[in-house]
C-alpha cells in the first residue's frame, strides 16, 4: 500500500499536482458573448465576440455605418414604421433578413452611434434592436464583415447611418 501512495505521490509531482504546489495559471479571461442573433442564414447565436457592444460604427464603401458588436453591417426596412413598436419583416422576409438582437435586457452602445437606440419585442420575444424608432436587421448574404451586399435591394432595404439616418446612396460593385 505503501508502495502504491508513493507511486501516486511521484505521478503527481511529474504531472505538476503535487500537494503544496499549484497548476500552472490558465488564462481565465472571459471573451463577452454577443448579441443573441444568429449570424445570418444560420439559427444558432453567434460564437464569442471580442466586442462587448451591440451596435457600434465601421467604415465601409458608403461611408460610415452602423454594425453589430461583430462588425455585420445593419440595414432599415422602407416598409416598417417609425416608432411602431413592430416590424413589416415577417415568416419569409426574415430568413433573408434576420432580425439585430440586444445581448442583454438594455442595448450596449458605442458612443459613436449617436441616434436614439432601443428595442422592440420580437414574436419570440427577444429584443429586437431598433435606431430612431427603426428596427433594424442583418441581410443573410452578408457573410464577413464590412459586406454591404444588402444595400438597396429591391429599392426597400439601406444602411443605417451613425445619427440613425437611412444611407440611400448606390451600392458599391462587390
Amino acid at each position: 500500500m505503501a508502495l502504491a501512495l508513493l507511486a501516486v505521490a511521484a505521478s503527481a509531482a511529474l504531472a505538476g499536482c503535487a500537494p503544496g504546489t499549484e497548476p500552472e495559471p490558465r488564462n481565465t479571461t472571459s471573451t463577452p458573448i454577443g448579441p443573441s442573433t444568429p449570424p445570418p442564414g444560420t439559427t444558432s447565436p453567434p460564437a464569442a465576440d471580442s466586442e462587448a457592444v451591440d451596435l457600434k460604427t465601421a467604415d465601409s464603401p458608403l461611408g460610415e455605418i452602423v454594425v453589430d458588436g461583430r462588425g455585420m453591417t445593419l440595414y432599415y426596412f422602407t416598409k416598417d414604421t417609425k416608432d411602431s413598436g413592430t416590424s413589416a419583416c415577417t415568416d419569409e422576409c426574415l430568413k433573408a433578413w434576420p432580425i439585430a438582437v440586444a445581448a442583454g435586457d438594455e442595448p450596449a452602445v458605442d458612443p459613436s452611434v449617436t441616434g436614439t437606440v432601443g428595442t422592440i419585442d420580437s414574436p419570440d420575444g427577444r429584443k429586437h434592436l431598433t435606431l430612431d424608432g427603426m428596427p433594424l436587421y442583418y441581410y443573410a448574404k452578408d457573410t464577413a464583415p464590412g459586406d454591404v451586399l444588402g444595400q438597396d435591394v429591391n429599392g426597400v432595404w439601406y444602411v443605417v447611418a451613425p445619427d440613425g439616418e437611412m444611407v440611400t446612396s448606390a451600392p458599391p460593385s462587390q
